[in-house]
């Protein structure tokens, strides 16, 4: 096929691994169906175990394709999860605005990944749910210090209402090897890139 001038599409497609962490009904589930198929299920229901999907994503210069793999936040799957942060790309720890504990224990979550990945991740914090805003217990501001802290990318999103869904992933995938100029010279309001470590295990 002749070449459109675009070299970088015809070279091997490059797959990166995300791990979705955090408690339960933080609205992980929701973050994956909503950039996957733009819809939202106000029915709740709890990951068992562990769910797998994947998605391309056309950059300007790259296409890649994202492999989101989606835990369960109950304490009985917890023996499961290092086994799947251990060769991730990226792990994005989701919490809930409107949920204190929740903010609380990513903590646990960040050491978990640490542990298993040392600084060879990129971790994303994210603060789900701000269509709850009237009922928030974690201020942007708290959010953005813990991430500042940690080194760790942040953003506040909403599964339900769709907001900054897109640019979470887009934020992602500009951050994976190659692309982290173009992630520093596009960063936005509502995102900290600190220390985003760029040594992968690509699989």
């Amino acid at each position: 096929m002749a070449s459109s001038g675009v070299g970088s599409y015809s070279n091997p497609l490059k797959k990166f691994k995300l791990v979705f962490l955090g408690e339960q009904s933080v609205g992980k589930t929701s973050l994956i169906t909503r950039f996957m198929y733009d819809s939202f299920d106000n029915t709740y229901q709890a990951t068992i175990g562990i769910d797998f999907l994947s998605k391309t994503m056309y950059l300007e210069d790259r296409t890649v394709r994202l492999q989101l793999w989606d835990t369960a936040g109950q304490e009985r799957f917890r023996s499961l999860i290092p086994s799947y942060i251990r060769d991730s790309s990226v792990a994005v720890v989701v919490y809930d605005i409107s949920n204190a504990k929740s903010f609380q224990n990513t903590r646990k979550w960040i050491d978990d990944v640490r542990g298993e990945r040392g600084n060879d991740v990129i971790i994303v914090l994210v603060g789900n749910k701000t269509d709850l805003n009237d009922k928030r217990e974690v201020t942007t501001a708290q959010g953005e210090e813990e991430a500042k802290k940690n080194g760790l990318m942040f953003i506040e999103t909403s599964a339900k209402v769709g907001h900054n869904v897109k640019q979470l992933f887009r934020r992602i995938a500009q951050a994976l090897p190659g692309m982290e100029g173009e992630a520093n010279r596009e960063s936005q309001s509502g995102f900290i890139f600190r220390n985003c470590w760029l040594a992968f295990s690509e699989y």
